[in-house]
C-alpha cells in the first residue's frame, strides 16, 4: 500500500496548496477604495459582510415595483487583458454586458456583485479588476454592493482569470418596455458601439492572434494605436444614456446588441406581424470590423451574425418623438442616428432585417 503518512514530508497547508488567504486579503484592502466611490444611499454596510445589503424601503415610491436581474460574463476578452497585463478595463466590460441587458426593458440599475475566478492571487492585478468594474458601476449609476474572489490553483495557471457578475434593477410596471410597446411606423435608431465591445473574441481572436499571429503591441495607422488597445477598447455603457431617453420620449423598446449581432437581437424585441428594417448604409463600421473581416476572409454574414458591427444599442421610439431622442443622446456627446423603421410588411421577412450596404 502507499504510504499516506507523509512521512518525510512538509506538512500540508492551504497556502501550500496553492492559496494564498493572507494575498486575498491584501487584495480585498485594495479594492475597498474603488468599491466605496460606486455607493448609493441605499446601500447598508460595506465590505467584510457575508452578504450586500441594499434598502428595499427606497422602492415605496413605486406603485408596482418590478425588479430585473441579469447575469454575464466578458467572455475570451479576458485573454487580451492577460497577454497585455491590463487589468483595470475589462471591468468597464462586465458592467455593461450586465447592467445594459437589465436597461433594455427601462429598469433603473441598482445595485451589482462580482466574482473573480483566478489561478494565484496578485492582490494588486485583483484590485485593478474591481477598480474596472468599479468605474463601470458609476458609469452606470448602481452600487457595486460585494463580489468574491476566488484562487483556483491547478486549475488554472497563475496568470489566468475570469470574471462574471450578476445585477439588479427596477422598473415601475405600467413603464416595462418591450415588444408589446412596438407600433407600424415606429423610428429604430441606433446608438454607436465603443469598438468590438465584449462579444465575438473566440473569431476575433482566432482570426488575428492565432492564425495571422499578429502582435498586440502592433501599431496599426487605422486605429491609430495598437493593436492591443483597439481589442481592449471597453464596451460602451449605455444605461443612463437609455433612462436619460425614457425621461424625454416615450420610449417604445431597447434592444442591447451582443453576440448574435443586430439583426437577430432586435428581433428579440419586435412583435409578431411587423418588422424592423434597418439600412446598413446609414453607418459604416468601424475599421476593426473590416480588419477582421479582410484577414480572416470572415463572410459579411458571418460577421454579422457574431459582432455588433458598429451599434451597440438601438431603441425603437414613435417617429414624433424621433429629434427629440436623437437631441437627448446628442446633448449626452453619444453619436446615434436613425438606422431604419417598424414596417407590418412581410417582403423582408419576420423579426428584423438588414437591407442595402455600408456606406464605406
Amino acid at each position: 500500500m502507499p504510504d499516506t503518512t507523509g512521512a518525510g514530508h512538509a506538512a500540508a497547508s492551504y497556502k501550500s496548496a496553492g492559496v494564498d488567504i493572507e494575498a486575498g486579503d491584501r487584495a480585498v484592502e485594495l479594492m475597498k477604495e474603488w468599491v466605496k466611490k460606486t455607493q448609493r444611499p441605499e446601500v447598508l454596510g460595506g465590505l467584510g459582510g457575508f452578504a450586500g445589503l441594499f434598502d428595499a424601503s427606497a422602492l415605496k415610491k413605486y406603485e408596482r415595483p418590478l425588479l430585473a436581474s441579469a447575469t454575464d460574463g466578458v467572455g475570451t476578452k479576458v485573454d487580451v487583458a492577460r497577454r497585455m497585463g491590463v487589468y483595470d478595463t475589462i471591468g468597464h466590460d462586465l458592467v455593461a454586458m450586465v447592467m445594459d441587458d437589465i436597461v433594455v426593458c427601462g429598469a433603473e440599475p441598482l445595485f451589482m456583485t462580482d466574482y473573480i475566478c483566478v489561478g494565484k492571487v496578485h492582490p494588486e492585478r485583483v484590485a485593478a479588476l474591481v477598480k474596472g468594474i468599479a468605474e463601470g458601476c458609476v458609469l452606470a449609476g448602481c452600487a457595486l454592493v460585494g463580489g468574491e474572489t476566488a484562487e483556483h490553483p491547478g486549475l488554472l495557471g497563475e496568470d489566468d482569470f475570469d470574471v462574471a457578475g450578476a445585477g439588479t434593477g427596477v422598473v415601475e410596471a405600467d413603464r416595462l418596455l418591450g415588444a408589446d410597446r412596438i407600433r407600424t411606423g415606429d423610428t429604430v435608431i441606433a446608438m454607436a458601439a465603443s469598438g468590438l465591445h465584449s462579444n465575438g473574441y473566440s473569431l476575433v481572436r482566432h482570426v488575428l492572434l492565432n492564425e495571422a499571429r499578429l502582435a498586440l503591441d502592433t501599431h496599426v495607422d487605422d486605429f491609430g494605436r495598437t493593436l492591443g488597445e483597439e481589442l481592449l477598447e471597453p464596451t460602451k455603457i449605455y444605461s443612463l444614456d437609455c433612462l436619460a431617453l425614457t425621461r424625454t420620449t416615450d420610449v417604445h423598446a431597447f434592444s442591447h446588441i451582443t453576440g448574435g449581432g443586430l439583426a437577430a437581437n432586435l428581433a428579440r424585441v419586435i412583435p409578431d406581424g411587423l418588422h424592423a428594417v434597418v439600412d446598413r448604409s446609414t453607418w459604416a463600421p468601424g475599421p476593426v470590423f473590416d480588419l477582421v473581416g479582410r484577414t480572416g476572409r470572415v463572410e459579411r454574414l458571418e460577421l454579422e451574425k457574431t459582432l455588433n458591427m458598429g451599434v451597440g444599442m438601438i431603441a425603437v421610439v414613435p417617429q414624433e418623438s424621433t429629434d427629440v431622442a436623437l437631441t437627448t443622446l446628442a446633448d449626452r456627446g453619444l453619436d446615434a442616428w436613425v438606422a431604419g423603421e417598424i414596417t407590418d410588411r412581410g417582403d423582408h421577412g419576420s423579426g428584423a432585417a438588414l437591407i442595402g450596404d455600408y456606406a464605406v
